[in-house]
């Protein structure tokens, strides 16, 4: 069993940066892949970054591509996501998710709001 909990979200203005992150409990936190997501109001929730156990495999979605990076550490059982160039449209609630088996994402934290104001 894998708690996460996401942190680091806030209210910046059009341009600016924050940096997200997912503190994991338990020890085989290190051992799965992970993934950011983000639902905004009155939209689905979408896919946003991905990094594998070891941290040597990313993805994004084109949307943030250039603009945010997927980092981890596995020592402090944390993932991170570093958010860049923010635009109005990356206002959402951000969650992130592990995934144990490289099928799907079986654990999922509470969600961090962020909000960019134009």
């Amino acid at each position: 069993q894998v708690q996460l909990v996401e942190s680091g979200g806030g209210l910046v203005q059009a341009g600016g940066s924050l940096r997200l992150s997912c503190a994991a409990s338990g020890r085989t936190f290190s051992s799965y892949n992970v993934g950011w997501f983000r639902q905004a109001p009155g939209k689905e929730r979408e896919f946003v970054a991905r990094i594998s156990w070891s941290g040597g495999s990313t993805r994004y979605a084109d949307s943030v591509k250039g603009r945010f990076t997927i980092s981890r550490d596995n020592a402090k059982n944390t993932a991170y996501l570093q958010m860049n160039s923010l635009k109005p449209e990356d206002t959402a609630v951000y969650y992130c998710a592990a995934d144990p088996s490289n099928i799907k994402y079986d654990y999922w934290g509470q969600g961090t709001q962020v909000t960019v104001s134009s």
